[in-house]
């Protein structure tokens, strides 16, 4: 609007100027004039200031209103996951009721999860996965629940057992994404609370480990209002923090949980000591990045991209366009109308595994959609991969951990607040060569003003913790001891 006003304004004043005889009431007249439409251009400027944090605010969602009077329960109570035989036997009789479409011959994965080994995977997990075992693998990790702005939520806290002479326990906390959950964390928290033993070079630094589920996910209480969005998440996070009485922390995520700590880092920076990520959510909107695309296959170091930029960004529409466009159909429908699809993932175990799964598969190496299996079991375990899907499944959670999609999208993002906020707190990225894209250091310091160790992990993609958690742990320990030597 002020780009239309200030022209013509100034163009008015200019003609007024010309057309004057300098007698005394015009004398007065222009400069009046002057100084209002330079009060016009100095709120214009201030409105393209980039604000420096994200207001915290507060929120309620819980069921119904708020309540009026009362303090709410800040209390933090030992969780522990149970089953019962009437749980397994509700599973196993939906999982032999099943019923497959045959695939196309030759197809791979190429059109979604292969009904072939789909039927594999449901007969390891009705006759062979013991959910028993698994739930006391879960409950290995302290777990609790605490209730912030009306809703329960689920976090894990894992201390150090011992902590050497010179070292210095540093809190960090770790947050997940869709389709996965705390459970990603498993594999690296022995690494992080243990470093010495599993022979990771941690200097005077071992870690204190909370992996709070998203609301919505898992054993965390789902919103009962519309909106909750990953700015209400790291608020809620911050509040889990302060009341577990850390005042400052570091923080870790990838998908949903890249989001939701780049907000915590800009929300109280005071607070977020380092901000680590394996995903960096960009736009690349316009026309500097698309003459940075154009040149940089050919003089990369003109628009500073390194060779290994290139060799993951290019063929760029491949890779950028046409690769992401075969992998985000579920986005634009979670987006829109989660709950139609949720219906049928929430009453079929199989098809709830299936779509799942095939996000393991082809996020983990863009290469597995050639491979009868999906190249699954090169990376996890069954038994892994169906722990995760069973914490969906246990937990009716499918439904609002797809709707996180559409509070998220719901806005065009250039108008939300965290969108004109740089991250200004020390940030590393990891970035894993078969991530679903690439963001360059060039592109993203655009956002995140103050990156000081920026990583291209030699292997890895989409679930970093899950499945390279000694690489992703050891740039973790290297990112933190640069940030308490500055």
């Amino acid at each position: 609007m002020w780009q239309e006003v200030l022209p013509n304004a100034w163009e008015s004043i200019l003609s007024r100027i010309r057309s004057f005889q300098y007698s005394q009431k015009n004398a007065v007249l222009v400069p009046v004039a002057a100084v209002g439409v330079g009060g016009m251009l100095v709120c214009w400027l201030m409105s393209r200031r980039k604000i420096k944090s994200i207001e915290m605010g507060d929120g309620w969602w819980g069921s119904g209103e708020k309540p009026l009077k009362g303090k709410e329960d800040e209390s933090i109570r030992p969780f522990k996951i149970e089953t019962s035989d009437e749980e397994i036997e509700d599973l196993h009789r939906r999982l032999d009721q099943a019923r497959y479409a045959p695939p196309l011959e030759g197809a791979a994965f190429n059109y979604g999860f292969n009904s072939d080994y789909l039927q594999k995977v449901v007969a390891y997990w009705r006759n062979k996965f013991d959910w028993r075992k698994q739930v006391e693998i879960l409950n290995k990790y302290p777990h609790f629940r605490t209730t912030i702005e009306g809703i329960d939520i689920h976090f894990i806290h894992v201390k150090p057992s011992y902590v050497p002479h010179g070292k210095a326990v540093q809190p960090i906390l770790m947050v997940h994404g869709w389709p996965g959950s705390f459970y990603e964390f498993y594999k690296i928290i022995p690494l992080l609370t243990d470093p010495t033993k599993h022979g990771l070079d941690s200097g005077d630094v071992v870690f204190e480990v909370i992996c709070p589920s998203i609301p919505g996910y898992g054993f965390s209480e789902a919103p009962h209002q519309q909106g909750f969005d990953t700015l209400a998440t790291a608020r809620i996070f911050h509040k889990l923090m302060k009341r577990l009485g850390f005042k400052e922390y570091y923080v870790q995520g990838g998908d949903w949980g890249s989001r939701v700590t780049t907000n915590m880092s800009q929300m109280l920076p005071q607070s977020v000591k380092g901000l680590h990520l394996n995903l960096v959510f960009i736009s690349i909107r316009g026309l500097k990045k698309v003459i940075q695309v154009m040149l940089g296959t050919y003089v990369p170091w003109l628009v500073g991209f390194t060779r290994e930029d290139v060799r993951r960004m290019y063929p760029f529409m491949q890779k950028n366009v046409f690769d992401i466009l075969r992998e985000s159909g579920y986005l634009h429908i979670q987006a829109t109308k989660p709950d139609t699809a949720g219906c049928g993932l929430n009453d079929s175990p199989v098809g709830l595994a299936a779509y799942i799964l095939e996000k393991f598969s082809t996020w983990t190496d863009k290469s597995f959609l050639r491979k009868d299996d999906g190249g699954l079991e090169s990376k996890y375990s069954l038994d892994d991969l169906l722990t995760n899907v069973m914490i969906y499944w246990v937990t009716a959670s499918i439904v609002p951990s797809m709707r996180y999609y559409k509070e998220n999208f719901a806005r065009d993002p250039g108008l939300i607040a965290d969108s004109r906020v740089g991250v200004y707190v020390p940030t590393a990225i990891a970035a894993f060569p078969q991530e679903i894209a690439h963001t360059p250091q060039v592109w993203a310091k655009n956002t995140f003003k103050n990156i000081v160790r920026y990583s291209y992990m030699p292997r890895g993609g989409h679930f970093a913790a899950f499945e390279e958690p000694k690489l992703l742990a050891q740039d973790i320990f290297h990112f933190v001891r640069k940030v308490e030597q500055l």
